[in-house]
């Protein structure tokens, strides 16, 4: 029997490339942004931002949700009296999460979000968290995870979520059998796709965190192997490799030729024989090939710069460079961890120009210099660049949208060609 090895590149491309390290002003918005998939995702979670007007305003218009609605997210206000030291802070909040847990019985985790505010008056919610879940056990669970965008990007605040639950995963019994875990939140409609592609490959002990449910977490030891549906989860990985499971080297499931790496680096773990994986990838390979060629068609050729802003900048490069024919300018990304990027920067093009952190004054002078074709920003600044004349996309938009896997491949293109066929119609 033969296992499938995933396709490993000729060159080395951007693995060994220098990194333009910058250290300022940084225009992104905070982790609490991560809420709005998460509470989709963990459909018993109720998350509790402790911060200011300004933080439900964000999740308000962020999720799109109005708040008669009752989503299972919601912010305790802190108000000038708290700021000031004026009022005791955890009696206000045990009160809060006391009449939320009375109002809403069907919540079974509670996560108690921290902000910007609750940092700077040193709220302790870790602790927090443990008080109220010995007061509210066994009926409720509380943890705690910081979204404050004082020193992180967006998606770490999924990052920071998913460690605070690793610690309750439960142990893999002693005669457990190997096992494969994706980790990352992943659409629906995306996880049940990859629910069957897994099954057809034959690895029958799949599971995905963060869960649906929040009591059914995963085991997880020695005989687990997992893969990084997501590059921006440094800790969650590092707290799981600690508990002893195995992470899977792979570039990440964006567009046909990462998925297929993606699937290639579970079925070489499990030993799947070639000719098995040939028959379940192939036949959806070509169709997600021959659904990106309209595509293609529209983007091939054109310059696409990255400001960093989600932690995806890398693994979209490698898509919009070797899939779509695009030409990058600059890719910039908040963080770059070499380890779980290993394969993506072997896959980019030689000589791409890679950034990490932020000097937004400094990257706006390279785009505009440039005059890149599509631009990838944060709201902050996609604005500005189009009253310049530039074509921007969203970078929170691909974030919201599933993207991930073969059948969204073409969707994922589209985001791209969408900001450019907008521009050729309005064109007098």
């Amino acid at each position: 029997m033969n296992a499938i090895a995933p396709a490993r590149p000729a060159e080395t491309g951007c693995s060994d490339a220098p990194v333009l390290y910058e250290r300022g002003q940084r225009e992104v918005f905070c982790g609490l942004t991560g809420i709005v998939w998460l509470h989709r995702k963990i459909q018993d979670a109720f998350f509790l931002v402790v911060g200011s007007r300004t933080c439900a305003h964000l999740l308000q218009s962020a999720a799109g949700v109005m708040i008669f609605a009752e989503p299972r997210f919601a912010t305790a206000i802190i108000e000038e009296r708290d700021l000031a030291g004026l009022a005791d802070a955890n009696a206000e909040l045990d009160r809060v999460v006391t009449r939320l847990i009375e109002r809403r019985p069907d919540i079974k985790l509670l996560f108690l979000v921290g902000s910007c505010p609750s940092e700077v008056i040193k709220l302790d919610l870790s602790r927090a968290a443990e008080r109220l879940s010995e007061a509210f056990a066994p009926k409720v669970r509380i943890l705690s995870w910081s979204g404050s965008g004082i020193e992180t990007t967006f998606t770490q605040g999924e990052d920071a979520c998913l460690a605070a639950l690793v610690p309750g995963m439960p142990d893999e019994t002693a005669a457990a059998a190997p096992s494969l875990l994706v980790v990352g939140a992943l659409a629906e409609v995306v996880e049940d796709q990859f629910v069957r592609l897994f099954a057809e490959l034959g690895i029958e002990r799949v599971r995905f965190f963060p869960p649906r449910r929040s009591d059914d977490l995963p085991a997880v030891g020695p005989q687990t192997r997992i893969l990084l549906a997501q590059p921006f989860l440094a800790e969650t990985a590092r707290l799981l490799e600690k508990r002893g499971a195995t992470r899977l080297a792979a570039p990440f499931p964006l567009g046909v030729e990462g998925t297929t790496g993606w699937l290639g680096a579970a079925a070489e773990a499990f030993w799947i024989d070639a000719a098995r994986f040939d028959a379940a990838v192939t036949p959806r390979a070509e169709r997600a090939r021959a659904a990106l060629a309209r595509q293609r068609e529209k983007l091939a050729g054109k310059s696409i710069f990255f400001f960093p802003d989600s932690q995806l900048e890398v693994p979209l490069a490698r898509f919009a460079a070797r899939e779509l024919g695009m030409r990058l300018v600059e890719v910039g990304t908040p963080y770059l961890h070499r380890g779980h990027l290993a394969a993506e920067l072997a896959l980019l093009p030689a000589g791409t120009a890679l950034s990490e952190g932020q000097d937004v004054d400094k990257q706006l002078d390279r785009c505009r210099a440039a005059r890149p074709d599509l631009t990838v920003c944060g709201l902050g600044l996609a604005n500005p660049l189009e009253a310049e004349g530039l074509a921007t996309k969203w970078s929170i938009e691909l974030l919201f949208t599933p993207v991930h896997g073969f059948e969204q491949a073409a969707d994922l293109a589209e985001l791209f060609a969408r900001p450019l066929v907008r521009r050729s119609r309005l064109r007098v």
